[in-house]
Parts: structure tokens; sequence; C-alpha cells
């Protein structure tokens, strides 16, 4: 049977950490020593707490070795991975030249360190680093954004007013056609990157005919 002693001040701060404390796992030790000073037996707090004998012989021993602050220690063991020694280098790496997949980001590790993981681990370790998959955004390879803010000041703007002053009417059209754009993808990166890309001013026009009177008009024919 493990003897402690308690101060009434111990008690009143067993009392307090064992439902204050952030961490579940302290207030579980406090609980269970705080449930010792009171008197309850072994058996007793194991069945209130939930917990083992074992369990319960270990918080008993950390408070008699330390006291209430030994107690607040955490040192649950955490698997270091071999890639954090090339944090640093591979963090530069990424942010100059985001991997657009798991995959590439596997076999560039590889290349870089030596050390080959599993996809599941490498998407663990970007997220680790801060990447994450982002969509790659375009902006137009001419765009003048001068021009776009005359263009929006100086005649955008007006027509809009005089539109809702009901002083003119104001109708915005548009039209599908075949144009040369970027396929935009995904990459793993830190910030969500953006490509030069063409304005879609080079375009294809493409002149149809009803398929209903093609079709008549094959009838008739035979």
């Amino acid at each position: 049977m493990i003897k402690l002693q308690f101060a009434p001040e111990t008690i009143n701060q067993l009392h307090h950490e064992r439902t204050h404390h952030p961490h579940p796992r302290v207030r579980q030790r406090m609980e269970v020593v705080y449930l010792k000073a009171l008197g309850l037996s072994h058996q007793e707090i194991g069945r209130i707490v939930r917990i083992s004998q074992a369990t319960l012989r270990e918080y008993l021993l950390m408070y008699q070795q330390g006291g209430i602050e030994t107690l607040k220690e955490l040192n649950f063991h955490q698997p270091k991975s071999d890639l954090d020694d090339h944090q640093d280098s591979l963090r530069q790496e990424f942010e100059r030249r985001p991997p657009a997949t798991i995959d590439e980001a596997v076999a560039r590790i590889e290349k870089l360190t030596g050390l080959r993981r599993s996809p599941t681990q490498v998407a663990e370790f970007l997220k680790k680093l801060g990447l994450k998959r982002r969509k790659v955004g375009q902006i137009p390879a001419k765009a003048d954004p001068e021009k776009q803010q005359e263009f929006l000041d100086e005649e955008l703007t007006p027509r809009l007013a005089d539109a809702q002053a009901n002083q003119r009417h104001l109708f915005f059209v548009d039209a599908a056609y075949f144009v040369l754009q970027p396929f935009l993808g995904f990459l793993w990166s830190f910030v969500r990157h953006f490509i030069k890309a063409p304005a879609g001013r080079q375009r294809f026009n493409v002149l149809g005919q009803d398929l209903s009177k093609l079709i008549n008009n094959c009838k008739g024919r035979n």
C-alpha cells in the first residue's frame, strides 16, 4: 500500500486541477490522487476512475516522487520520422517547385534524400510542412490592370448608375466558342499558384445546322 500525506491546501489544488487542467490525462491523474487524499481505497478509486490498479499505482508513485507538478508532466512517446531531418531542404525544394501529385513528391523526396516512403506517409509529411492540395489559378497573360480599372470607372460604373436610375437599358451578353485556354490542375503547395494564360482571344467559331432539319432533308432525298 502506498502511504501518502496531504496538506489541506494540496487537497484544494488537486480538486481544482482535476476539473480545470486543459489535458484530460492530467485531469485523470489529479482525480486519482484527489480520491486517494479523501481516503478511498485503491479498489474504489479504480472502479470510479475506470483504470487498472497498475495505472493507479503509477499515478500515486508519480505524486510521491514529485508532487502535483510531476502529475502535470506529459512525456508521451512521439515517433520521429527520418524525413524530419530533411525538413528545411525539402521545404525550400517544394517552395521553388511544388509537386503536382503525391507520387511526384514520393519520387522527388527519394531522389533528394535517398528515403523511400509510401504515398500515405509522404502526404502526412507534406501536411506537416504546411502544404495543401490547391487548384492552380490563372490570370490573363495580356491583362492590363490599369485599363481594366479605367473601363470600370469611366464606362461600366456610369452605365450601371444610369440603369439603376431607369435612364438606360443595360444588357450583358456572352457567347460560347472554342478558345485557347489552359487546363488547370492541382499542386501541393504552401500558397495558391497562378499562371499566365491566353486571354481567350484566339478562338474557333463553329457554324452548325439544326439537326432536325438535316435529318428531314436526308429523308426527303430518300
